[in-house]
């Protein structure tokens, strides 16, 4: 059974990430997750304003949201995540099924500061960038077209504003979303490694700052995000 699951993790994810993956659940075992192994890509995905053929519809409406919203109660994360994210200027997109909470979107356009690691993202060309995080589908709902309604309006929001490309960053042991993101186009940029241990990080990024090893919350590496050629 074990050796069956090592097997299609590495056959998913490939030799290296299949190893750092099984690195990663080994420190979590031994350290009690006090030691933890992050690796991300790094990637930009261009803006475009048309809906993908979908028409709008009132039983399964997008739209942006407020912090009062009573919808929140029904996220996924706890409540003082939500409300960090309105407090440093996100937005979020929530979709509804049939006055159900089916999903949401968030967006920042003023850089992101990483939730699982010590790092900050900030654009090169904060005019024409954003960054989108947290894309959620409420199980029921993902084999439906939630998904691409939410991106539909994004892509709409940030064409409004004159965004061209969407950056975001994503686990490279999480296949499923790997290949979300390239059937939207995505262009990869560089990794991003981070190995945690307690409050010790050391980071290996394929940009600058490149290495950076940290020992309090205050120590983060800035990557600067350029926008593809």
């Amino acid at each position: 059974m074990i050796g069956r699951v090592l097997r299609e993790n590495f056959e998913q994810l490939g030799p290296l990430n299949g190893m750092l993956y099984l690195l990663d659940r080994i420190f979590c075992v031994v350290s009690r997750d006090r030691a933890r192994l992050y690796r991300y890509l790094l990637v930009a995905q261009p803006v475009s304003a048309q809906n993908n053929g979908l028409r709008t519809s009132a039983a399964s409406p997008v739209q942006e949201i407020t912090r009062d919203d009573p919808m929140i109660a029904d996220f996924p994360r706890p409540p003082e995540v939500i409300a960090q994210r309105f407090d440093t200027g996100a937005r979020c997109f929530a979709a509804e099924v049939r006055d159900r909470f089916a999903g949401y979107l968030w967006l920042s356009f003023d850089g992101y500061d990483e939730d699982e690691v010590r790092c900050r993202y900030e654009f090169a060309s904060p005019d024409v960038s954003a960054w989108d995080f947290d894309v959620y589908v409420v199980p029921e709902f993902r084999m439906g077209r939630t998904f691409v309604r939410l991106w539909n309006m994004a892509n709409r929001e940030m064409a409004t504003r004159g965004v061209h490309w969407s950056f975001s960053r994503i686990s490279v042991f999480n296949p499923g979303s790997m290949a979300a993101h390239r059937r939207m186009g995505m262009n990869a940029l560089f990794t991003a490694t981070f190995l945690c241990l307690g409050p010790l990080q050391f980071a290996l990024i394929g940009a600058a700052p490149y290495i950076h090893i940290g020992w309090s919350a205050q120590s983060r590496p800035v990557v600067r995000l350029q926008v593809p050629e």
